[in-house]
């Protein structure tokens, strides 16, 4: 039998005595991405009207992170009534404290709506009912800022039980048995990169989590990091106690503030309930984490110019071998997983890995989160199982395509991806079959296109993000997309002749072949894919000369 440390013991108290405490209904705001449309003035509107009601003691007002349905803010949940409300201003909030608080009558103009009906129960909105939501499970239900409200829903259980009754080499092996893949943009086993790290010669070894998501239009490791900072700060610690690292890093950019701020209290606060630091749970392990703000650098997701950065060099990547897992941060054994990777951690580690290996596809296992954005009805941060078609994603998910449109592509995996034409509407989404349809996965970001926009525009846009982001170190990359982009700006301005397609496509060729990091070598892929599934439009816009107007496409 274990014998449980006073800190163990101490956690146990505090999470009985936090659900003993809790209100038995609560009103949820979203108060991260909704913030921008006044959710923030939503809050205060709430809480003075609970106040006048005398209802403050009796019904919890909780600010969460985000809560999905993008395309609704602000938005407000209400449990356990199981009601959302959708598009508030806050006129409404008096009206929802009469009479669904006091009255308990829902208000069926606030509703979502599904083809125009209003939907009461919010599990039934086919935007939550498509998804299965494992490591969205607390997020935008919790309270981030509050580690009590996130330890009355589960976060650190799985932590406790790593550290009081599994070796290292136990997890690993449970990590390998789930088939989980790094959710950063790879998609290399998990288990394996941690198998490396954990034989690595060396005494002192270092976890980084890598949060410098830079992918036009993605927003899910914000998102996660914003709503649920626990769910990613437990994944890191039973990763370092895996590997044998004693020290590391979460890598975010500075352009992140509601993130950072929100990582900042939570290592505050495990740190002050022995869950992060020095003695975690009193076990004798050792974990120090510390928080690096990032520039903005998109080549700084390449995990050696990550480590650069970090030691305080420009973000460049080096080549490799040597890889990180042998010497990476100031030459010593380095692991660098994303966050979304992190944050299935406790989950594998909850189910069991037999029951995560079973959803998704054969070489795909587990759930994907992926921010949905551009011409689609439903909007947000979605988790579905690997596998699920695009069809499903953006019919049954994303409500169709606004005023009557038709599907034209999808762009998955940002600069770094490609576009995937109507055509393969019915295909799973996989690592291995994006690839077949001439993109990448990436860390999920997913831009709905519609029959009105221009494919060499959305070619030409994504080049010129990569000719700006490229580090310059070497030469494919850096004369590479700029020549590629040359030729791209001759054809949206009508200057092009027919012969500058061959030499469009083997430039892109080279600089795939012969760029030294993931950047060069993926920057090509929009071109090269819309030059596989759109080439006409290339040829129409040289042939009758056709200008597009200049700027960001419209998405």
């Amino acid at each position: 039998m274990v014998t449980l440390s006073k800190e163990i013991k101490n956690l146990h108290h505090i999470r009985e005595k936090i659900k003993n405490k809790q209100a038995k209904r609560q009103v949820r705001i979203c108060a991260t991405g909704c913030r921008a449309l006044g959710a923030l003035d939503i809050y205060e509107t709430f809480k003075k009207e609970l106040k006048e009601a005398k209802l403050q003691k009796e019904i919890a007002l909780i600010k969460t992170g985000c809560q999905g349905f993008c395309s609704g803010a602000p938005l407000v949940s209400i449990d356990p009534d199981n009601l959302l409300y959708v598009c508030l201003k806050k006129e409404d909030v008096r009206e929802i404290v009469n009479t669904t608080l006091i009255g308990k009558k829902p208000i069926e103009r606030l509703f979502c709506r599904d083809k125009k009906k209003p939907v009461i129960d919010r599990s039934k909105i086919p935007f939550f009912s498509y998804q299965k939501r494992l490591i969205l499970t607390r997020c935008g239900y919790i309270d981030p800022t509050n580690l009590d409200d996130a330890l009355a829903h589960g976060a650190y259980e799985v932590l406790e039980k790593v550290l009081t009754s599994m070796d290292p080499e136990a997890v690993i092996e449970k990590i390998k048995k789930s088939g989980l893949r790094g959710r950063g943009g790879a998609g290399f086993l998990t288990g394996l990169k941690w198998g490396y790290a954990h034989s690595a010669q060396g005494s002192e070894k270092y976890l980084i989590c890598n949060a410098d998501e830079g992918d036009p239009g993605a927003f899910m490791d914000r998102a996660l990091l914003e709503g649920d900072p626990h769910m990613v700060l437990e994944g890191i610690v039973i990763a370092a106690y895996a590997i044998g690292a004693c020290k590391g890093y979460i890598y975010v950019r500075a352009e992140y503030p509601i993130a950072i701020e929100h990582l900042k209290i939570a290592i505050e606060q495990a740190e002050k309930y022995k869950l992060v630091g020095k003695n975690i749970l009193g076990t004798g392990f050792n974990f120090e984490i510390k928080i690096k703000q990032g520039a903005g650098a998109f080549v700084c997701g390449e995990e050696t110019a990550l480590i650069s950065s970090i030691e305080g060099r420009r973000g460049q990547p080096r080549p490799r071998p040597p890889f990180p897992t042998e010497s990476g941060l100031w030459g010593k054994p380095t692991t660098i997983n994303n966050v979304e990777t992190l944050a299935n951690i406790p989950v594998i580690l909850k189910i069991g890995a037999n029951e995560y290996a079973k959803l998704g596809t054969k070489k795909s296992k587990g759930t994907k989160i992926f921010a949905l954005a551009g011409k689609v009805n439903n909007t947000g941060l979605i988790e579905v199982p690997m596998g699920i078609t695009l069809r499903e994603l953006v019919e049954d998910i994303g409500g169709g395509i606004p005023n009557g449109k038709r599907f034209k592509a999808a762009q998955i995996g940002g600069p770094s991806g490609g576009c995937v034409p109507a055509q393969f509407l019915d295909k799973p989404i996989d690592y291995e079959s994006v690839k077949e349809m001439g993109a990448i996965m990436g860390s999920g970001g997913l831009i709905i296109l519609d029959e009105t926009v221009c494919m060499v525009e959305i070619a030409r846009y994504f080049m010129e993000f990569c000719v700006k982001e490229s580090c310059g170190k070497c030469p494919p990359c850096r004369i590479g997309t700029t020549r590629m982009l040359d030729i791209l700006e001759r054809i949206c301005g009508g200057k092009a002749e027919m012969k500058d397609i061959p030499r469009l496509e083997e430039l892109a060729l080279q600089v795939k072949k012969n760029s030294l990091c993931g950047l060069g070598q993926t920057a090509p892929n929009p071109v090269l894919s819309t030059l596989r599934h759109f080439r006409d439009e290339y040829i129409e816009r040289i042939k009758l000369k056709k200008k597009t107007r200049r700027g960001k496409p419209i998405i």
